[in-house]
């Protein structure tokens, strides 16, 4: 859905104007101009989610930490009978991205003794070897070619069947089912519900494999890993825990790989850069990120209490989203330019793409080593690599949590 940021009756700035939810983004590279006068005049705006209840945006990238960090917004509420839900379709029970602590301490604490960044290292040379066959076979095609099918798809889901061990061959059954969860209005909550007992099913009998066949890769580990008072994952939170690293491990990267192409491309000046320091390569991902927003908000949370927020009261129960494509782009934060990509900008790192707080992308070293390798291998084996298409005509895929180029048509 890409509902108008208009809002329905009246034209007033204040918390008591209700919004449509998602807002409306002119192009392909845009964020929703809202953001800027929701940031100025109604820092906790309230709006109507896309499951029609109501809940509150908040944009500023102070007030937006608070909400990724405070314990106060809860991600587990979202379980409550009678809570605002965000789409139709009920929050999957068991995830991390449904727990608090206790519960979300302790399971997070067992899963990062397996998912280290140790793991990520050494994946790293796979990671290049993988890119450089996917870039070897796009070099045979005949120019101009849509870089999504060919590698922004491909690529993080070579990776994170390599790092959990799920055989390739299943990619496209992975595409469906990580649709389905990252849906916002795409899908029916009949839908989303059929797609994620698939998913279940098929993450059940992967963990029995496991248990039975262990091999050298993270789903096997966590089929294994116990603590020092021997605590172990259940049976339900190794498969949730193995869809959450399924659909988050690429779904993600896949949108972002794309997007970060594209803003190179459209800034020659940094991309020459790149290509005279490819040591900056660390960096230039970092500005990308907060440059280029995943999605529009951050993870949904319910209040446990009345909460004020930038003058604002939001009562206890409410659905809230932190919204990190606005908090990233605050130029409170990132300085009066904070609209333009500047791979120079130090405070760039300080963005919230990946989360804050105890909810911190758990993926965050591979999603980064994934961005890093891609882009600048990709740049490196197609040195006049250009966009075939004029920016104009290119699109995001809508009524998704998670916002791709629907294609990246390029020439070299």
């Amino acid at each position: 859905m890409d509902t108008a940021s208009v809002p329905p009756a009246g034209t007033g700035t204040d918390s008591e104007t209700e919004y449509e939810y998602p807002f409306h983004r002119p192009s392909a590279v845009e964020v929703p101009p809202v953001y800027e006068e929701l940031r100025a005049k109604c820092p906790v705006a309230k709006v109507r989610l896309p499951s029609g209840d109501e809940g509150y945006v908040v944009s500023r990238y102070d007030d937006a930490r608070v909400v990724l960090a405070d314990p106060r917004f809860s991600r587990a509420a979202m379980l409550d009978e009678g809570a605002p839900r965000l789409t139709a379709a009920p929050p999957m029970p068991g995830s991390l991205f449904t727990m608090d602590a206790p519960e979300h301490t302790r399971v997070r604490r067992l899963v990062s003794r397996e998912f280290t960044a140790r793991r990520v290292q050494n994946l790293r040379p796979r990671i290049q070897q993988m890119t450089d066959e996917l870039l070897d076979e796009m070099e045979k095609l005949s120019p101009p070619v849509d870089l999504n099918p060919v590698f922004a798809f491909p690529l993080p889901v070579m990776v994170i069947c390599e790092l959990l061990g799920v055989p390739f061959e299943d990619r496209d059954r992975f595409r469906g089912w990580s649709d389905a969860f990252v849906s916002l209005t795409a899908h029916t909550a009949e839908e989303v519900m059929e797609q994620r007992m698939s998913m279940v099913q098929y993450l059940a009998q992967l963990v029995q494999r496991k248990r039975e066949e262990p091999a050298d890769d993270l789903m096997s580990a966590l089929v294994a890993v116990h603590d020092d008072d021997g605590d172990r994952l259940s049976e339900h939170e190794l498969i949730t825990m193995g869809i959450t690293l399924l659909v988050a491990g690429h779904e993600t990267t896949v949108s972002m790989i794309g997007k970060c192409v594209l803003t190179l491309l459209r800034h020659p000046e940094h991309l020459a850069a790149l290509r005279e320091r490819p040591e900056s390569i660390d960096q230039v991902v970092e500005e990308l990120l907060r440059i280029n927003p995943i999605g529009d908000g951050g993870p949904f949370r319910i209040t446990l209490e009345d909460v004020e927020i930038a003058g604002t009261t939001i009562p206890k129960g409410s659905g809230v989203i932190a919204a990190v494509a606005s908090a990233n782009q605050d130029p409170e934060r990132f300085g009066a330019d904070s609209g333009a990509f500047d791979p120079a900008r130090s405070s760039a790192s300080a963005h919230l793409a990946l989360g804050h707080g105890a909810h911190f992308c758990l993926g965050a070293a591979l999603a980064r080593a994934e961005l890093q390798i891609a882009v600048s291998s990709l740049i490196r084996r197609f040195p006049r690599l250009a966009l075939a298409d004029d920016v104009d005509n290119l699109s995001l895929t809508s009524g998704m949590m998670v916002h791709a180029l629907s294609r990246m048509p390029v020439t070299w």
